[in-house]
């Protein structure tokens, strides 16, 4: 699973139109979330940083939500976009999920363990959950 990572409001006009899962790293606008929503019809997930999340419009958030489009908290720690400007969610999370499914612990459970075990927040990691 990867997540697109758009430094900057002038990337979403290039941004591929089939991309599921983006992480903003600057605080966006209102106009910014409609243009990424449109320029990118599937889209499922937008993750923002904590602390742009306070900043976001509850007229974005009902948009969103009408949209069936997620609006998660958190950061990709540790990516550098100069080198790609995808951050990918390793095998080894997914291979840890299966693991621990197969002991039968609950999804909050694996959500609390694996947001203290590696660089996911527990949102991120209750979506990957539920495609799984």
């Amino acid at each position: 699973m990867k997540i697109r990572i758009v430094s900057k409001r002038e990337e979403i006009d290039k941004l591929d139109a089939n991309e599921k899962i983006i992480h903003l790293a600057f605080r966006p606008s209102n106009e910014d979330v409609f243009n990424l929503v449109k320029k990118c019809k599937d889209v499922e997930v937008i993750q923002i940083p904590t602390s742009y999340r306070r900043t976001v419009s509850k007229s974005i958030e009902m948009f969103l939500d009408m949209q069936n489009i997620k609006l998660i908290e958190g950061d990709v720690w540790g990516h550098r976009k100069d080198i790609n400007e995808y951050y990918t969610i390793s095998t080894a999370i997914a291979g840890r999920i299966t693991d621990l499914r197969s002991e039968g612990i609950s999804d909050d459970v694996i959500a609390d363990k694996l947001s203290r075990e590696g660089k996911l927040n527990k949102e991120m990691l209750f979506y990957i959950l539920s495609q799984g």
